[in-house]
Order: C-alpha cells, then structure tokens, then sequence
C-alpha cells in the first residue's frame, strides 16, 4: 500500500488546528481538571487546582495550549434546578467569562459524578485510604464531566 506524502501533510495540517477541550469541575475549595486530547477523543485527568487560584491557572494553561471550550460542572438537584453549590460557582465562572472573553464556556450537567469517581476508584482497585483522597476524586469527576459532555456531542 502507498502513502500518499501529500495526504499526511494535509492530515499533520489539520492536527495543528486541532483544540482541546477542558472541563472543571467546580468546588468551594479546589476544582478537578480534565482535558481531551488534541483529537478531542480521549478524556484524561489532569490536575487539582485551589479554587481561588483557578482562574489565573485556567488562564495559564489556554496560553500555553490550545483550548476551544471549557466544560464547567453545573450542579442540579434532582429536580434538574440549580443546587445550593450554585452560589459558589457563578463568581469563578463569571471570572473565566471576564479573563477569556473569546472562550467558549458551557455548562454541562455534573449531578453523580462524585458517586461515579468513587464507583472508579472502587473498581480500578484503590485501596480505602486512596479513595478517601478529595483531590483524586475532583480530577475523576472533571474527566467524567468531560466524557460525558463528549459523548453529547457525538
């Protein structure tokens, strides 16, 4: 089979223009981060940042990697309304809003994916003193908002 040169610099040309997609998940004392591959495929776990520290972090990042969208974790109850946790939130998103006025900032629904870190961390074996790690679990929950917001768009 022949590979066409000029295919391949078509396809490492798209690649460049390829953005990755962050996701946060929002909490009064820190915030778990994901973000996808270049391709947009993969969800992967990246950090735990302190929530007061998260905007200029965010803002960081976006300048050394290229970001299309950030996904923020929006807390319901089970009556799909804003939770209590809310109140929290909107000043750090407005704050995102204000640094990175060209970014795309969605909301996208964040309830159990607390339950579904902790079910993660259950089956891929972590002992109890793993799972009781917070920062752990906040990163976890990023990456499931993010899988989650993906497969929404597929």
């Amino acid at each position: 089979m022949l590979i066409c040169p000029a295919k391949i610099c078509i396809f490492a040309e798209n690649l460049k223009d390829m953005a990755r997609i962050m996701a946060i998940d929002l909490g009064r004392k820190r915030c778990g981060v994901a973000v996808t591959d270049p391709l947009q495929i993969i969800a992967n776990g990246l950090t735990t940042v302190e929530s007061g520290k998260l905007a200029d972090w965010v803002v960081n990042y976006v300048r050394e990697e290229e970001v299309e969208t950030i996904v923020i974790g929006e807390p319901k109850d089970m009556h799909n309304n804003p939770s209590d946790s809310t109140q929290y939130i909107e000043p750090i998103v407005n704050r995102l809003k204000k640094l990175l006025p060209n970014m795309k900032i969605v909301r996208y629904d964040e309830r159990f994916t607390s339950v579904m870190a902790h079910q993660t961390m259950i089956d891929a074996g972590l002992k109890k003193k793993q799972r009781q790690d917070k920062a752990l679990v906040d990163t976890i929950s990023a990456t499931i908002i993010l899988q989650s917001y993906l497969s929404s768009l597929r």
